[in-house]
């Protein structure tokens, strides 16, 4: 409580040599030196406005709460010299309204004061008498308890509202401290914390502020935002260090201020600042950082800050804790578990705020979707936590090598994504490509074993490929599959060749009934690709691929659509199609003047698990004529071995109906020797990634050489795919009679062009033909 000395006070220094006329404002003077015991207890003072003179007396009370000497005041307004300015001009009206047009007052107003920091004030009239001779009277009472316990509870409302609001801890903190600032009277308010990276030393930064708009302390926040402080050093760094509360009465004479010539320049005087902290459930005390606020006044200790600091710290700890808590589990909604990059959701989300910004500010931007080749083999052989290891490891080589402004996603599985800074130029994505592949290539350690990857990349560009990122995804996924088909390792840009366009997709159709209105209207075909013998000479057989034309005559290669097939299930669907379309057309062959040619389909993972296949195949072969040692039916390495003891037993069951198995995409995976040896099958299919690098590259050489002695020694024939180029062609041929295909020896067309084509390479009638292929 604010108390006063009960000497009477000096009347004359206040008047000097001024008269006062008015007896009853002498007779308020005379009232005004008397020390009255029940407006002390009752916090509240007497005043008397001679509106005629604009003259005031105060009490000693009053006077106290004004920071003024009691008695006679020359003018109202040096009595209200110390109240906020905002506060003082309605108060000046409403003492003139009230002299002149007898309007009764009843106002608050705020005042500084350098012992108490803020004070609340009421000002009150008191009904006229016939005796004031046009002297008015009232109250000044002191509200300042009541606004101070309205404060907290307003600082304890405001922070329950920023919890449960959709607000970020910057938000939050910054609007505690202004509310501070505007309630308490400080003019600088900024909340201090660690520097987050521990691998340097623990600094305190400045997080956030604020400052009224009134007030020019720029120089004062350019230099606190460049600050770090040391723990212990300067005001903020001893409330750190100590978590005690400190303050700074006279800043501009203070050694240990940090930031004395701004401060100057900002003609601050004092500081207080306090520790952030709150008890945690097991009694550990948690301290997340430090408020300060200055001002322009020299506060005392007495001030009402330090009165409810601790709550304010205690409310703005826990709000940080929670909103942290909260973006913890905002953060974790949006990462990758596995790896920490953006989910798959994530990644969408801020392919498609790029989309927006690039549209707005009319920039393009590139897309890259990331397939690991042969990762599949690492899970099987090695055991899943190897694959993980492989995919944190590629997930952090991607992070160092991609640039600023670039965002990176896991989709999924083993696909990765990454889209560019804005403008990024062709031999820039291609840049990227690079070196992606190159750090793909990079050998993979886990548990003493040196794994080896490649990387399959597909690119696509905003706007041309896309205006949103379902699109892009799109484009980008097809190049992918392109780069697959070209013998991985590499990577390719979108072209409309490569996929469905939107206007072969009506927006009302998804890929998936689009696929259910291609098998309804017999939108697909299969093309052929020859197969000859170590010379070149005689066709032995011929790989069938299916294609997807649309209805505006656009061609869909099966890379893009079969995954969707696989996923909806369409796939057996689409298989029985392959297989009676190529039954057909072998038929057709056979009449032709191909009499000993085979087809080999090519079997999705979920059909060679049904127990009705062998039945159900053995009745279409039957209806078109043929018999069933026409047919040999291929799976992948990969597949068998996932699956192998439910796989076998369909083979060996096929076997026994007569129908030949091959093996495809051999050497990609992981086969074990004892596994192999126990399969019923008839060939094994050389992936063209190894035959790319024949004859220069010595390893490509030796995994050719030693699948063609193992074939020799298991009595299995041997077939290369992906021959283009004489030196291929040649190398193979030093093997004894390895089947080949590739560009080089014949490219895919219809039926009826290869038996128009390739009449006089017919297989001779006593040939012993064991495989043609057909790839779905």
């Amino acid at each position: 409580m604010f108390t006063v000395s009960h000497t009477e006070p000096d009347f004359t220094r206040d008047i000097g040599k001024e008269i006062v006329a008015n007896d009853n404002l002498r007779s308020a003077m005379a009232q005004a030196a008397l020390f009255d015991p029940i407006e002390d207890a009752a916090s509240f003072g007497r005043w008397w406005f001679d509106s005629a003179t604009s003259q005031m007396v105060l009490s000693t009370v009053a006077a106290g709460f004004l920071d003024m000497n009691v008695g006679l005041q020359h003018s109202h307004e040096l009595c209200f010299a110390k109240t906020l300015p905002e506060d003082r001009q309605p108060l000046m009206s409403s003492l003139e309204r009230c002299g002149t047009l007898d309007e009764a007052i009843d106002s608050e107003f705020r005042i500084i004061n350098e012992f108490v920091g803020m004070r609340w004030l009421r000002i009150v009239s008191l009904p006229r008498t016939t005796h004031d001779n046009g002297i008015l009277s009232g109250l000044l009472i002191d509200i300042s308890a009541s606004r101070q316990a309205a404060i907290r509870e307003r600082l304890s409302l405001e922070s329950a509202r920023l919890l449960v609001g959709n607000h970020t801890i910057e938000q939050a903190v910054t609007k505690v401290i202004q509310l501070v600032c505007e309630i308490l009277g400080w003019e600088w308010g900024a909340y201090w914390a660690l520097e987050p990276d521990p691998a340097k030393e623990q600094l305190l930064a400045c997080k956030y502020y604020w400052h009224g708009p009134a007030y020019s302390r720029a120089s004062f926040t350019h230099e606190s935002a460049k600050l770090r402080i040391a723990p212990g050093d300067g005001l903020v760094g001893k409330v750190w260090q100590t978590g005690l509360a400190s303050w700074a009465e006279n800043l501009t004479n203070d050694p240990t201020c940090l930031r004395r010539k701004s401060i100057m320049e900002s003609s601050l005087r004092s500081g207080y600042a306090f520790p952030v902290a709150y008890q945690m459930a097991d009694g550990q005390r948690r301290s997340p950082g430090v408020l300060e606020f200055f001002s322009s006044v020299a506060r005392q200790r007495e001030a009402q800050l330090p009165n409810i600091s601790p709550a304010i710290g205690a409310l703005v700890a826990k709000t940080i804790q929670r909103l942290e808590q909260m973006e913890i589990i905002n953060r974790l909604a949006q990462l990758d578990e596995l790896t920490g990059l953006s989910n798959r959701r994530h990644f969408h989300q801020q392919l498609n705020q790029a989309c927006t910004r690039a549209a707005s500010s009319n920039t393009s931007f590139g897309l890259l979707f990331i397939d690991i080749d042969r990762f599949k083999p690492i899970n099987d052989v090695f055991g899943h936590e190897a694959g993980n290891s492989v995919l944190r490891e590629f997930a952090r080589r991607l992070t160092r090598l991609t640039q600023n402004g670039c965002q990176i996603g896991r989709l999924g599985g083993d696909e990765f994504a990454v889209f560019s800074y804005p403008n990024a130029t062709v031999p820039q994505l291609i840049s990227m490509a690079e070196r992606i592949l190159a750090v793909a290539h990079r050998p993979f350690h886990f548990a003493g074993n040196e794994l080896m990857i490649s990387a399959s990349i597909g690119i696509s560009i905003y706007p041309d490929n896309g205006a949103a990122a379902p699109e892009l995804l799109h484009c980008s996924d097809a190049a992918m599959y392109q780069s697959k088909h070209n013998g991985r390792n590499g990577y390719s840009f979108f072209s409309s060749s490569l996929s469905v366009s939107q206007s072969a997709q009506p927006c009302s159709l998804t890929m998936e009934e689009a696929l259910h209105h291609a098998l309804r209207d017999n939108q697909f075909f299969l093309e052929y690709q020859p197969i000859f013998d170590s010379f070149g000479e005689n066709v032995i057989a011929m790989e069938a691929l299916i294609r997807w034309r649309t209805p505006n005559g656009d061609i869909v290669r099966p890379d893009i659509f079969i995954p969707t097939a696989e996923k909806s299930f369409l796939i057996a669907q689409i298989d029985r199609w392959v297989i009676r379309q190529a039954c057909s057309d072998l038929a057709l062959l056979h009449r032709s003047g191909f009499p000993e040619l085979q087809v080999n389909v090519n079997m999705s993972a979920s059909e060679f698990l049904s127990t009705s296949l062998p039945d159900e195949l053995l009745n279409i072969v039957h209806a078109s004529g043929l018999t069933t040692h026409h047919i040999c039916l291929e799976l992948t390495e990969n597949m068998v071995m996932q699956h192998a003891d439910k796989v076998i037993p369909i083979m060996e069951s096929l076997r026994k109906r007569g129908f030949h198995i091959g093996l495809d995409d051999f050497g990609t995976g992981h086969s074990s020797l004892s596994r192999l040896k126990q399969l019923p099958i008839s060939s094994l299919k050389i992936d063209r990634s190894f035959v790319k690098g024949l004859p220069s590259d010595e390893g490509d050489c030796a995994i050719v050489r030693t699948i063609f002695d193992l074939g020799h020694h298991m009595g299995l024939q041997i077939i290369a795919e992906g021959v283009e180029t004489d030196a291929q062609l040649n190398f193979l041929r030093q093997f004894g009679y390895p089947w080949m295909q590739g560009f080089l020896l014949g490219r895919p067309m219809g039926v009826n062009d290869l038996i128009a084509r390739y009449t006089q390479c017919r297989i001779p009638a006593n040939h012993s033909s064991t495989n043609l292929l057909l790839s779905a």
